[in-house]
């Protein structure tokens, strides 16, 4: 995780934006009073709505959690993918 304050946050502000999207990093810009932000990607904000979304839903987590408990334990089928042509 990146810290960077307001005002170098303002004079780099391509080159740390880059780091945001480019390498996954999460910035926290620092601000007078504690008033800090934080910066993330739009992918990386997409990612923690979508998850927040599913975990904040019991009948979901519930079903992920015993997917991960029957994937643990070796109950998974494995199948090959069939080819279809672009024509069918």
């Amino acid at each position: 995780m990146l810290a960077v304050n307001y005002t170098n946050l303002r004079e780099n502000m391509k080159t740390y934006m880059d780091k945001v999207t480019d390498d996954y990093e999460t910035m926290i810009v620092t601000r007078k009073d504690n008033k800090n932000v934080v910066m993330l990607s739009e992918e990386v904000y997409n990612n923690l709505i979508e998850n927040a979304y599913i975990m904040g839903n019991k009948a979901n987590y519930d079903w992920l959690m015993e997917s991960k408990k029957q994937l643990e334990n070796g109950k998974f089928a494995k199948h090959n993918l069939i080819e279809v042509s672009a024509d069918e």
